[in-house]
């Protein structure tokens, strides 16, 4: 009796579906990491001035440019909306939440975002939040945040100074400046071209590597 009614069961493991992943918008960095995923908190962390904000620009760009509306939860208020443009962000499809230094605003905003839904990108930036500051944000909070994102189409992302994001994160990518490229004679006359970064990924601890130049914007 029991083999015959375990022979009329099908017993199948849920399928897992990878999430898609979007283009970042900066070449070398796509073919090394693939992009960024939707669904899943994205955690990209280095000192100012080592790409981290830079790539966040042009991910928006990417975003917007395909018509979708980003969030930027702006915890110390330190967007510039014009450079953002020349990067090629659309601002007319961005929405720029400021906190005024209120890292608890910033995440009960970037929270509340993701409950509401409808948007492609939702950047949280606490690239300028003091370190003391930032290492009181509990796992809870971050936890809390990957569960908001789960099986939805938004990607999170998050820029910081150091990988407090990552224990919540699919894909934690550490950034460093490299150096600042020239272009003209040394000694006479010298432009700046742009910037060369280095970014590494630090989870899934598979080796993956890009260096990239973004170009000064004028």
């Amino acid at each position: 009796m029991a083999t015959a009614l375990l022979q009329n069961f099908r017993f199948q493991l849920p399928e897992l579906h990878a999430p898609e992943v979007l283009p970042s918008g900066i070449a070398a960095f796509d073919r090394a990491f693939d992009g960024i995923p939707r669904g899943v908190v994205t955690d990209l962390y280095g000192p100012a001035s080592s790409g981290r904000t830079s790539l966040a620009f042009a991910f928006m760009a990417q975003a917007t440019a395909r018509e979708e509306f980003c969030v930027l939860v702006d915890a110390s208020d330190v967007f510039d909306p014009e450079s953002a443009a020349k990067a090629g962000v659309a601002l007319e499809r961005l929405l720029w939440i400021r906190c005024r230094g209120n890292t608890e605003h910033a995440l009960q905003a970037t929270d509340l975002v993701l409950q509401a839904g409808g948007f492609g990108v939702v950047v949280m930036d606490l690239g300028d939040v003091a370190p003391e500051t930032a290492r009181r944000i509990s796992l809870a909070s971050w936890y809390r945040l990957r569960r908001a994102i789960e099986h939805t189409p938004t990607a999170l992302v998050v820029v910081e100074r150091s990988p407090l994001a990552r224990p919540s994160a699919a894909l934690a990518v550490e950034f460093t400046h490299s150096r600042i490229a020239w272009t003209g004679a040394p000694g006479c006359s010298l432009l700046l071209r742009g910037m060369e970064f280095h970014a590494e990924r630090r989870k899934p601890l598979r080796p993956a590597a890009a260096n990239f130049e973004t170009p000064a914007l004028r």
